[in-house]
């Protein structure tokens, strides 16, 4: 078998340079937690593929489901000959979703595919074409996603101009120096300066920001927005394809707020690794689209369909929504004591909903003073220690942790210990 130098090599000749590598580790195996490389090295897995793997890799209720879909059909396009899978991913949506009356969904294959078809939809039952999304945002990388994501480098650098009447507003976090009632007067100044709120169709925001740093959004500001969207007939838009089906601790992060969105994006832990994303909303903005306009060839393919559905009982059968909490406490109270560690690397602003955790490397204890180098540094130390680890903010300083939720006490405290040796490096 090949090492991972000698694939690292390969796919530099054969793929793209834009697509970029967190660690230069070639998976071989992989089970619940748990991965082995290409040379049979072992590592505990604290990223799961981005937050897709909250049901761990290769689930055995997951697997089986997949197989039997196997044997009947792989395909058929949806909108060409309809199969029940596709039919009871949708109820099972609209059932679980915290949006109260009729609700619709629609199905997809990518998260950008989920956020990109919400726009439309909430462009064809508004009939107007603005939209407001928030600096720090991560939406996708296709030309509407990537205008809506709100972070230059290296998500629009060089990539030409940006889809027009998308509009940013500051995200709060109060460390930075920006606060609710920032966000909440510059979207005002953007209505009076940039674009009547009767031109906006919709807002879209991530209730836990995800490549922007892990910061949760604040009651007060998804109150806010709730009331601006009601007065002005704007579509709000939950963005919850990282933090949806459990991570937070809730099946939805939405649920941690007092008011509802009109529609969530759904994707990366619907299906357990298996390409799926979806759109659910309210009926009466889901169904303004005319037929033909939203689908997709492989959008909510039957194997990953079937997969959805299993992920969906294993979240039921094995409790994972208590897991989550209690995965995310025994984390946070370790970090804890690491950032009381003089040991360690300083470390700061803990946080996080759930299982949903992230925290930052600063250049001085007491400080907010972020160090990107430090963080770089740190994820190559963890996969040398044996640990799948992943950076994210705006300031390329903060650490985050998405562990399966399947994983074992022991496993998620192997895991810490390998992060306090790359902190100790």
């Amino acid at each position: 078998m090949p090492s991972n130098h000698d694939l690292h090599a390969r796919r530099t000749a054969a793929v793209v340079r834009g697509i970029g590598h967190s660690t230069s580790i070639s998976a071989a195996r992989a089970l619940n937690a748990e991965v082995w490389d290409v040379e049979g090295k072992h590592y505990i897995d604290f990223a799961g593929g981005i937050a897709v793997l909250n049901t761990g890799h290769c689930h055995p209720h997951v697997i089986a489901a997949v197989q039997a879909q196997l044997e009947k059909f792989t395909h058929t396009c949806f909108q060409v000959l309809m199969y029940e899978p596709y039919i009871a991913v949708a109820e099972k949506l609209n059932a679980l979703a915290p949006i109260s009356g009729p609700l619709k969904s629609a199905l997809f294959s990518t998260g950008a595919e989920a956020t990109e078809n919400a726009i439309k939809m909430a462009r064809a039952a508004t009939g107007r074409s603005g939209v407001i999304a928030f600096t720090g945002a991560f939406h996708g990388r296709t030309i509407m996603a990537m205008a809506m994501t709100g972070k230059v480098v290296p998500y629009k650098k060089g990539l030409g101009p940006s889809q027009p009447e998308v509009y940013h507003v500051p995200f709060p976090v109060e460390q930075f120096g920006v606060t609710v009632e920032d966000s909440l007067k510059h979207l005002h100044f953007l209505f009076k300066a940039d674009i009547d709120p009767a031109r906006v169709a919709a807002i879209i925001l991530e209730p836990v920001q995800g490549e922007g740093g892990f910061y949760p959004v604040p009651t007060a500001l998804m109150e806010g927005l709730r009331r601006i969207c009601d007065e002005h007939g704007i579509v709000l838009i939950a963005d919850e394809v990282q933090t949806g089906f459990g991570r937070t601790g809730k099946m939805f992060a939405m649920e941690h707020h007092t008011v509802e969105a009109d529609m969530i994006c759904v994707a990366k832990s619907l299906a357990g690794g298996f390409p799926l994303s979806g759109v659910i909303g309210r009926a009466a903005i889901m169904d303004a689209a005319d037929p033909g306009a939203l689908g997709g060839t492989y959008a909510g393919n039957p194997i990953a369909c079937a997969a959805a559905l299993a992920v969906l009982e294993v979240f039921e059968q094995e409790k994972l929504l208590d897991r989550a909490n209690a995965i995310g406490s025994r984390i946070t109270a370790r970090l804890e004591a690491m950032r009381r560690s003089n040991a360690l690397l300083p470390i700061a602003a803990i946080r996080g909903l759930g299982a949903m955790i992230g925290f930052d490397i600063v250049k001085e204890r007491g400080t907010h003073e972020p160090d990107a180098a430090a963080t770089k540094k740190v994820v190559q130390q963890a996969t040398e220690h044996g640990l799948v680890l992943l950076s994210c903010g705006t300031n390329a300083n903060t650490i985050r942790i998405l562990v399966p939720l399947t994983a074992s006490d022991a496993i998620v405290d192997q895991g810490l210990d390998r992060l306090e040796q790359a902190l100790a490096a």
